[in-house]
């Protein structure tokens, strides 16, 4: 399938061929018929993807700011690779569009195929053939409906929101400043409602078809007989609300509602304008009330809402984002609103680059854009190649990775072996695009359609996954079924029963038709050569160690913190922390308890974990969000017969046994290169294992006693884990066996 991409490296744009997305829980497959290019939000992002380096720098200095805490924190290397992932990927643009359903995932009963619909939404209503999109942010339209029309999907609800927070009543007044797409809508839905509107802009020609087809007044911006025209408007009241729908940088427009609002009147800010109003004369005096749109409306940026499909109580919560989009295409289908008149361009997919330099160079005049798909041609959606054919052999691994975000980019890719010793085969990422990135970035030959074609290739033998955490245990299951090598970035799994299962599959996984196969989980830090330094000059004796980790907040509607999708931070991360304590020990957990801050939010990521081991050791886990970015994350000490250590953020590491003794590397090394090659090496048989089965079940499981440790307020007992794992895994393997 064809989509409209852009490298944020120099802004060059391309229609490019792409794997179709994945189809995901809760989602719709929708084959666009129209989508609409909005000229201020994704100017903005192509204008700045076309300046210098410098440039993008002074456009985006929060960025900046955080490469330079990479660069101080991490080295010079993967600050390198951090920037370079980002400019050189193609990144897709659109949010607006409407078309045809041609798939919908197995918990979605709202939509069938063939429904016409409009969709929503930056990452899925994308400039692309085909989308996959959360239902919350797809509407249904009549068999009827007009698509080019229903395009206006996300901009319509974006302008009802706005209208929605002004909270107007039939007959009031209303000021509309900035006349552009969304402020004709914005004028056009206020004058629907029976409210007299007076638009205000800079653009002679947008003010001209304000003035035709949805503004009672047009005035223009930054005249001085702007204010008195508006007085006499509305008989020396005052308008009751202002909506800003311009883009400035200047403080005019905030400052002129302040001046025109009727006493407790209402400005609302839609468009991206500064708030640093002038406190007096108006705002203070006036009793004035100043109210943020955000986006589409409520369930906007909430996970759960955008992404799980839970939607809110209509009794409740009236107007959701989805539900204003709905209204917004009522008002269009039923002929309450006439938008007809705001498209001045259409292009057909293969020439919208060129829509592009109309909106960036301004070569005529336009304001509603519409990119038009060819829905006669036949979808392509196979695997789409990128680089020669690819073949594994014994001594040369066949790879595939499946999900290959910014951590596979920066730590995993980079580190595979050279072609001659790995056959990198295939890719298969949510978006089309960035598999498409990856795949020419790092040599692969395709990118997969669907997980079904990756494990299905005979030549592919290793599998690397490194998608959410909530696909992890999917995916380890569906590799080892399909007698794969496996590599699954950490966590594991997010349940106990998972663990149970995996196991169970990976015991029968090591007699299979090719020999056993290698499960290695991403705990890396155990391969970090400091580490390694320092567990060399350990005795046979037990040892005490304190790992404090300074993590950093996260908010807690992130999906990492979400226990479904995320698993929380302690399973997500903790994980790593634990199972660096089991290997440094060199034995097996057998007692968990864990500590958390009070916390309204039941997050649990400011905790302490207490860990005793078979052998005597005991280790502490400190792991803090509560902390100062302007400190070092990663901390551990180590005490063992009179002697210390002490590493510090896998750059530093100081011995105490005698004399004193310093070590310091130029980058931080938390050891994924050797991790990445000595799972290649086992994959190929050259090797034992990375991480021995044992260890990554006991890690797994004590971090789910470390959950059940805050749940139950006390220590938690666990069994001697090879015993443990031997008779239930033995069990399960059995079970399926006898399944087949």
């Amino acid at each position: 399938m064809d989509q409209l991409t852009q490298k944020l490296k120099d802004g060059a744009m391309q229609v490019l061929e792409v794997a179709p997305p994945q189809l995901g829980p809760g989602q719709v497959m929708v084959r666009n018929h129209f989508s609409l290019i909005s000229a201020g939000t994704e100017a903005s992002t192509v204008k700045t993807a076309r300046k210098s380096l410098i440039g993008k720098a002074k456009e985006r200095p929060q960025q900046v700011k955080q490469v330079l805490d990479v660069l101080r924190q991490q080295g010079p290397v993967q600050t390198y690779r951090a920037v370079m992932k980002k400019l050189d990927a193609y990144s897709p643009l659109g949010y607006s569009s409407a078309g045809e359903v041609v798939a919908v995932a197995p918990d979605v009963t709202d939509f069938a195929v063939g429904d016409r619909v409009a969709c929503a939404g930056v990452g899925y209503a994308n400039h692309a053939e085909l989308i996959s999109v959360p239902k919350n942010l797809v509407v249904p339209l009549p068999r009827d409906a007009r698509l080019d029309l229903a395009a206006y999907n996300t901009l319509g609800a974006i302008a009802l929101q706005g209208v929605r927070q002004a909270d107007l009543r039939l007959g009031e007044f209303c000021v509309v400043i900035g006349l552009g797409l969304l402020g004709q809508l914005t004028c056009l839905l206020l004058r629907a409602a029976g409210v007299r509107v007076v638009g205000m802009d800079l653009d002679e020609r947008v003010m001209a078809l304000a003035t035709q087809h949805c503004a009672d007044l047009v005035l223009r911006s930054g005249s001085p007989a702007s204010a008195e025209a508006i007085d006499v408007f509305t008989d020396g009241a005052g308008v009751d609300a202002v909506i800003i729908t311009a883009a400035t940088s200047s403080l005019e427009p905030i400052n002129f509602a302040g001046r025109v609002l009727r006493k407790r009147g209402t400005a609302v800010v839609v468009g991206a304008v500064p708030t640093g109003f002038d406190r007096d004369p108006y705002f203070y005096r006036k009793e004035l009330n100043l109210k943020m749109s955000c986006s589409y409306g409520p369930g906007r940026y909430d996970l759960n809402y955008e992404e799980k499909g839970v939607d809110y109580p209509i009794g409740y919560v009236r107007w959701t984002e989805r539900r204003n989009m709905q209204a917004f295409q009522q008002m269009v289908q039923s002929g309450k609103i006439d938008i007809e008149y705001l498209t001045t361009h259409r292009f057909a997919l293969q020439d919208a680059p060129q829509a592009y330099d109309l909106i960036t160079r301004r070569t005529e005049p336009y304001l509603g854009i519409l990119i038009r798909y060819d829905v006669e041609k036949p979808l392509t959606l196979e695997t789409i190649r990128v680089g020669p054919a690819r073949k594994a052999t014994a001594q040369r691994v066949g790879v595939a990775f499946i999900g290959a975000g910014s951590y596979a980019m920066g730590n995993l890719l980079p580190n595979l072996p050279a072609a001659d010793e790995g056959a990198r085969v295939a890719v298969l990422t949510a978006s089309g695009t960035s598999a498409r990135s990856v795949a020419e970035r790092y040599g692969f030959e395709f990118c997969a359609k669907d997980e079904a074609t990756l494990l299905e290739d005979v030549r592919i033998n290793t599998v690397f996954i490194a998608t959410r955490h909530d696909s992890h245990a999917h995916y380890v299951k569906r590799a080892l079924e399909a007698n794969k090598h496996v590599f699954v970035e950490k966590p594991l799994c997010l349940f106990p029963e998972e663990l149970g299962e995996i196991a169970a599959l990976h015991e029968l996984a090591q007699n299979g038709r090719d020999g056993a196969r290698v499960l290695c989980v991403g705990f890396n830090r155990r391969f970090a050569p400091l580490a390694r330094q320092m567990k060399a000059q350990l005795k046979a004796v037990p040892l005490s160690c304190i790992y404090r980790v300074n993590a950093g907040a996260i908010p807690p509607d992130s999906w990492i913190q979400d226990p479904t999708i995320g698993g929380g931070r302690i399973i997500g991360e903790v994980c790593h922390f634990i199972d660096f304590q089991l290997w440094l020990t060199g034995a097996q957990p057998v007692e968990v308890y864990a500590s958390a801050l009070s916390d309204p939010a039941k997050i649990h990521d400011t905790l302490t974990i207490t860990l005793t081991f078979s052998n005597g050791s005991v280790g502490t886990v400190c792991y803090f969000a509560n902390g100062s970015k302007a400190m070092g994350k990663e901390y551990i000490e180590v005490y063992q017969a009179g002697c210390s250590w002490i590493i510090r953020d896998f750059k530093e590491i100081e011995t105490f046994a005698g004399k004193a003794k310093r070590h310091a590397l130029i980058n931080q090394d938390k050891g994924q290169a050797a991790m990445v090659s000595a799972f290649m090496a086992s994959a190929a048989g050259k090797a034992e294992p990375p991480i021995p089965f044992t260890d990554i079940y006991a890690s797994t499981l004590a971090t789910f006693a470390v959950i059940e440790s805050l749940r139950q307020k006390q220590p938690i007992r666990l069994p001697f884990v090879r015993e443990h794992a031997a008779e239930r895994n033995h069990s399960l393997a059995a079970q399926l066996q006898a399944a087949g």
